[in-house]
């Protein structure tokens, strides 16, 4: 397999504040990847070191093997282009509809005539089950539909690797479900890579090959593997605990 992130002994923070210290992984080719953590891990903001919008205080991270961190401006922009980003809540234009969502990125970074812009991005809608709801803008859809129109706009420009931000955030039991279902059908359609920041202990088993685990405490990577392992064979019992889902005081507070 090959890798196509590639993270080396990262420092990450703001400032005096370390989130993450002498962190090293990878995702191959394919992979569903799951970054998990406790309030304050640094999920999030590690997500935005891996698409490029902010810089590690120490250490490497590769995409397709080139350093996002030594890349100049233009070679950054142009792995930014090679990935996609769904974002929490997903993050859409409120006054465009979902077919200028996600032809956006199109209108943004290509030279493409009109006609094939809006082909591409009904392409991209059908591709979630959305291109019946194309002229509808995010106020008229549910919060699962609006989580696939963000996710097709991930794939406009044809992303392989693709980074979602809690993508099951807010859904109810059956809809976080079914968009478990499509992310596990895209990969198999389009032999994607996906990162998912998420806390919902179901879709993480469900979806993901592999879980890396940030600690606020330790400001560490402390666990890497397939769920059902961690859960059931770490020698943490923090990360059992988590996976367990498991209270720190059983029947309440002490």
């Amino acid at each position: 397999m090959t890798a196509v992130v590639e993270v080396d002994r990262l420092r990450m923070g703001y400032g005096q504040r370390i989130l993450l210290d002498d962190a090293s992984f990878s995702v191959q080719q394919g992979e569903i990847v799951a970054l998990l953590g406790g309030s304050g891990s640094g999920k999030s903001s590690l997500m935005k070191l891996l698409t490029g919008l902010f810089r590690p205080l120490a250490g490497d991270i590769r995409l397709f093997g080139q350093s996002i961190v030594t890349a100049t401006p233009a070679e950054r922009a142009a792995l930014q282009r090679r990935i996609g980003v769904m974002y929490q809540q997903g993050a859409l234009f409120g006054s465009l509809t979902a077919l200028q969502n996600v032809r956006f990125p199109l209108d943004r970074f290509t030279d493409l005539p009109r006609e094939a812009r809006d082909a591409i991005a009904m392409l991209q809608l059908d591709t979630v089950e959305m291109a019946a709801a194309a002229q509808r803008r995010p106020a008229e859809l549910s919060g699962g539909m609006v989580k696939r129109v963000a996710i097709a706009r991930a794939l406009a420009l044809g992303a392989r690797l693709l980074f979602l931000d809690e993508p099951s955030a807010g859904l109810d039991p059956i809809t976080s479900a079914n968009l478990d279902e499509t992310l596990l059908d895209l990969r198999e359609r389009f032999g994607l890579t996906l990162v998912v920041v998420t806390h919902e202990l179901d879709s993480i088993f469900r979806i993901a090959d592999r879980a890396l685990m940030l600690d606020a405490a330790s400001h560490r990577l402390v666990a890497d593997g397939a769920p059902a392992e961690l859960r059931d064979h770490c020698p943490l019992p923090m990360v059992r605990q988590f996976f367990r889902r498991q209270p720190d005081h059983p029947g309440g507070l002490p």
